[in-house]
Parts: C-alpha cells; sequence; structure tokens
C-alpha cells in the first residue's frame, strides 16, 4: 500500500557542513516492449513538470533525517511521479545553486528502473508526467546536473547491454 499524501515542511530536511541543502533524486526508466510484447533495448525515462511551472526535470526533493538517500529517492519518485521500483546505485553528487532562492544544494541521483506506475500518486494534480526517449528528455529537462546524471545511467546500461552481449557471443 502507498501512502498518497506527501511530506512537507523542512524540519527535518538534511544540510551538509558548509550549510546547502541536500536532496536527492532518480531518473526513473524502463525498456519499451515491442508491438509483439517483448521488450526491447529501447530506453524511455520518466519526466514531470515542476510544481509551478511547466518546467521539465526528474522527481528529487528533500533527503530527510529519518531516511536513506535511497529511500529519499524512493520517496520522491512516489510522490512526484508516481513510479515505484528499484533504486539501483548512485549516479553521483552535484553541487548546484537553485534559481529559485539563490542557494547552494548538494543533490544525489539515482537510477530507478520501474517496476509500477500508480493510477493515483500525492502530487498528481500538480504535476504531469511524461514517458520520453533520452534524447527529448536531455532537450526539455531544466536542469544541467540532472542532463549529466542522465548522461551517466545512459553511458552505465549501454556498458552493461553491450558486456551481456559479449558473453551472449562467447557462449555460442
Amino acid at each position: 500500500m502507498v501512502c498518497l499524501v506527501s511530506r512537507t515542511g523542512r524540519h527535518l530536511q538534511r544540510y551538509d557542513d558548509l550549510g546547502r541543502r541536500q536532496v536527492v533524486g532518480c531518473i526513473p526508466y524502463r525498456y519499451k516492449r515491442n508491438s509483439d510484447g517483448i521488450l526491447s533495448t529501447d530506453l524511455e525515462v520518466l519526466v514531470i513538470s515542476s510544481q509551478k511551472c511547466q518546467k521539465m526535470m526528474f522527481p528529487k526533493g528533500g533527503w530527510e533525517l529519518d531516511e536513506s538517500k535511497e529511500q529519499a529517492a524512493i520517496r520522491e519518485s512516489i510522490e512526484e511521479a508516481g513510479v515505484i521500483g528499484k533504486v539501483e546505485c548512485e549516479l553521483g553528487k552535484w553541487d548546484f545553486m537553485s534559481k529559485r532562492y539563490g542557494t547552494f544544494y548538494e543533490g544525489y541521483m539515482f537510477p530507478l528502473l520501474v517496476k509500477e506506475e500508480l493510477a493515483l500518486w500525492p502530487e498528481q494534480n500538480v504535476r504531469q508526467r511524461t514517458w520520453m526517449s533520452v534524447k527529448e528528455a536531455r532537450d526539455v529537462c531544466q536542469h544541467w546536473w540532472m542532463k549529466e546524471a542522465l548522461d551517466i545511467l545512459v553511458e552505465r546500461l549501454t556498458s552493461l547491454q553491450q558486456h551481456k552481449e559479449q558473453n551472449i557471443s562467447t557462449c555460442l
């Protein structure tokens, strides 16, 4: 069962030693299915609109004191994008400035292999979610550091796919 209410407030918010707010996000992804229902190697990622305007990004939000980074990534994916999945190894850490507040943040990003897309989720009335190709997502994503995380994810998944293909060919 999934809670359909987003956390609010910043009383549990984490900050680093330099006073930067710590945020955690994820790149929800899946592989497209062919017309025959078989999974292809074509990657799709899920982007969401911001609450205040229609700028597109990946789910992210504050990392709170009572959760791990991975738990925060899962919570944000449910709250903002309405997806549940498997959090994979961290893509990296970025320091960036918030355009909205003019303050520095420390952001962590994770891949999230989507297992379920919810019909109802906490922020469904204030956000739009859209599955798109990596190229389309890179074009519309508003944050440079999220684009870098996307590039790392694509490189990682491509490398894994090539490794699998090499192992299959050596077994034949």
